[in-house]
């Protein structure tokens, strides 16, 4: 909350003053420090970040964060709100359209809190939409993303072109990824896009390997939620958590996360698995468990060694 609400203050100062004051600093964007990027004459600030749609999409997806803790300590007085008005801000001295879309998603996803019994045919009857969009429609359901323009000048036909290229030209990337991805078309070179920049630069094999990393966060985030029914405090936490995971997995067709945006992301998912691992020796859990995965007795920061750890499924 600390580090957003100073992000925040300073992206301040650039929408006022015009420039960034990271720029006194020098480096290799100080050009572009010293004059911003701007659109519809609104400039784009980004403070210490790559690009003005990381700052924003730092300060969406830590929304949920904040709203989390509020749940969790049940009063909304001082670190979440700081963090919460931080964020807000920071999203909107981004100007841009993807960090909008994540702030909206994580809001999106904390108001189906009443329909959190009916996830499962609620993702199944939005998968069976998409489809449907795909059978009737004279260009591909990702087409969609070419129709997204929420602040106004974005390049959301860049970003569908990007994906469709991504597909047509599957035989150039999936064994160890490409490096000709400039020559898919114009403007390709930019990879806005986190699942095809890991494809376009890895290969089939992590693409397939970060969808389940996603897949497994929100079921064990799930299996933590229904776990702690008899504490409404912790049961709202575990679902604020989802709501974050929810907005990366959104900004995640708008950017590619190329700077200190990473940080973010690796700590949300360490945050996931500390919160949820209390859950993971529930009789539900073990039920859930898949098959050849054991689950360890004690966590890795656990001052028992392994090796004199008790595996109480022996017998």
């Amino acid at each position: 909350a600390v580090v957003a609400a100073v992000l925040a203050s300073i992206m301040i100062v650039e929408q006022a003053m015009g420039w960034n004051p990271y720029a006194v600093f020098g480096g290799g964007m100080q050009a572009v420090r010293i004059e911003l990027l701007s659109r519809e004459g609104r400039f784009r600030a980004f403070a210490s970040f790559g690009h003005a749609i990381l700052a924003g999409t730092f300060g969406a997806t830590l929304l949920p964060l904040f709203i989390a803790m509020w749940w969790k300590r049940g009063t909304i007085s001082g670190a979440p709100l700081v963090g919460i008005i931080a964020s807000t801000v920071i999203v909107v001295a981004s100007v841009s359209s993807t960090p909008v879309l994540a702030y909206v998603a994580g809001l999106f996803a904390l108001c189906l809190w009443p329909l959190r019994n009916w996830m499962r045919p609620l993702r199944w009857g939005i998968v069976i939409i998409l489809i449907s969009f795909h059978l009737v429609m004279k260009a591909p359901v990702w087409a969609l993303i070419a129709r997204v323009d929420v602040i106004g000048g974005s390049s959301g036909w860049h970003r569908f072109y990007l994906v469709d290229q991504f597909i047509q030209r599957f035989e150039e990337w999936w064994l160890l990824g490409t490096k000709s991805n400039a020559e898919w078309g114009f403007t390709m070179w930019d990879v806005a896009n986190q699942y095809v920049g890991i494809g376009q630069d890895a290969g089939l094999v992590p693409f397939i390997c970060f969808l389940p990393a996603l897949v497994f966060s929100f079921k064990y985030i799930g299996i933590a939620r229904k776990s702690s029914e008899s504490n409404k405090n912790q049961e709202l936490f575990f679902w604020a958590l989802g709501a974050a995971l929810f907005s990366h997995a959104v900004a995640f067709f708008g950017i590619s996360y190329f700077d200190q945006t990473q940080v973010a992301w690796y700590a949300l998912l360490a945050i996931i698995s500390a919160s949820t691992y209390a859950t993971l020796r529930s009789p539900m859990m073990q039920d859930a468990e898949p098959s050849g995965l054991k689950v360890p007795d004690a966590p890795a920061f656990s001052a028992i060694p392994p090796h004199l750890s008790i595996d109480r499924r022996s017998p």
